[in-house]
């Protein structure tokens, strides 16, 4: 068997026994009140370890603290990776990992290169750093409202949701109760920002502060594309729902750009939302499934085809038209074949997968096409935003057990990796030592 086929089986079964770990803590009957089935214990669990918001049942009505702890822990694994969390463990047992154990861990944050305890000790403190002061300040917000032990609970839980792009709450309407409140609107977008852009980016960061040393493609990369993607969706989605009266219409002009800028960043990775999402106008809706496709970067908290893929295809879709001699660079690095054939295969399977599953969900569910590729594509992006239910759960609710199953294999596929989950389904393929003489085909 292949050694990357082997490890990424190893990396999926972990996400699989995490899943079932942590239904089975869901389903204790000091977790929740009243009844939980099976399936929605399971599809809770997909939902917080997969980091993806989507939920079947309230968070804050129908699970204990106990229960909202174990949601809260899952969200922490799935988000920082659960081999994050046994290379630091190793560290406390021994001072050394195997080279095999290095290789898994490598493999499940994509990491470039062996020096994995050294990446995991920074990740660790940039995650609980971060998180401590997101919850600082949420706390200091929420207690204007709260109790103070309420108030610290609900900081700590949105902190570590947003900074993970998990998008759960434990409020019953989300933040729509705070859209016209700042600090907490742009310190949980900021969480979710930091978060999405991932963690290579955020050591790149610190090191420049430190030494003042230019920023790799990947980096730059990420900083534009997440600035534009930002901006666009902002502009994008002010102009068609200005006037709405189901969501920007009432709002002051401040509270127009506040939303909007809350809608584009909560849109691409995360699932908290400040207003009714069965409002937006179907123009909105089909964009934002474009915007949740593209999702954040690679080794960050979230999911969807990354940043960095979807540039580098349309560099050399760029460079192809134009029909050049030069091969298609960015910054004045050229892109090599390998990343192009590695981004096509990436975006074509992750369009086919959306599409395939949309259709089947559509004949069996029995829903608006438009609501159901809202919600395949907010699941496969581990986006978790929902046009809801008419309640306050996600439209994945009114789906039978066959259609919460297939929503939670595309939030694993997509906290997994599509190009993982690829190897998973069709396997590896064996190295061939021979090449078949070149066809000449018309496009």
């Amino acid at each position: 068997m292949d050694t990357e086929y082997k490890y990424v089986k190893t990396i999926f079964y972990g996400y699989i026994l995490i899943i079932v770990f942590g239904a089975i803590l869901l389903l204790l009957p000091t977790a929740h009140i009243g009844e939980l089935s099976f399936i929605d214990a399971i599809f809770t669990s997909a939902s917080a370890t997969c980091v993806t918001g989507l939920i079947v049942v309230s968070t804050s009505e129908d699970f204990t603290f106990f229960g909202e702890a174990v949601i809260l822990s899952l969200i922490q694994i799935g988000g920082i990776g659960y081999m994050t969390l046994v290379t630091v463990f190793f560290l406390f047992l021994k001072n050394n990992m195997s080279i095999h154990e290095k290789i898994v861990m490598k493999q499940s944050l994509d990491l470039p290169d062996l020096n994995v305890m050294s990446f995991a000790k920074k990740i660790l403190f940039i995650v609980l750093f971060i998180e401590l002061v997101g919850a600082l300040i949420l706390t200091l917000e929420f207690s204007k409202k709260y109790e103070f032990f309420d108030a610290v609970w609900f900081g700590v839980f949105h902190s570590i949701s947003a900074f993970n792009n998990a998008g759960f709450s434990l409020f019953t309407d989300s933040l729509m109760s705070y859209n016209n409140n700042f600090i907490s609107l742009f310190t949980i977008s900021s969480l979710v920002i930091i978060g999405g852009l991932g963690y290579f980016v955020l050591l790149e960061l610190i090191e420049y502060y430190k030494t003042k040393k230019r920023f790799s493609i990947h980096t730059r990369i990420m900083l534009y594309g997440t600035l534009i993607l930002i901006v666009f969706g902002m502009v994008l989605f002010l102009s068609i729902e200005w006037s709405n009266s189901k969501t920007f219409g009432s709002f002051s002009l401040y509270d127009k750009i506040l939303n909007a800028f809350f809608l584009s960043v909560n849109f691409r990775t995360s699932g908290f939302n400040s207003i009714d999402l069965s409002g937006l106008k179907d123009s909105s809706i089909f964009f934002s499934t474009i915007f949740m496709m593209v999702g954040a970067g690679q080794g960050s908290t979230a999911g969807g085809m990354k940043i960095t893929t979807v540039a580098i295809l349309i560099v050399t879709v760029f460079y192809i038209l134009k029909d050049t001699n030069q091969e298609p660079h960015i910054f004045k690095r050229t892109i090599e074949q390998k990343l192009i054939n590695k981004a096509l295969a990436i975006i074509i399977t992750s369009s086919f997968l959306v599409l395939f599953a949309t259709l089947v969900l559509v004949e069996t569910q029995n829903l608006p096409f438009m609501k159901m590729l809202f919600e395949v594509v907010s699941a496969f992006g581990t986006v978790g935003v929902s046009t809801g239910n008419g309640g306050i759960l996600s439209l994945s609710a009114q789906f039978d057990e066959f259609g919460k199953l297939m929503i939670i294999v595309l939030m694993l596929a997509g906290r997994l990796g599509v190009f993982a989950f690829g190897i998973i389904l069709v396997g590896k393929a064996k190295r061939k030592h021979f090449e078949y003489p070149k066809g000449r085909i018309l496009i």
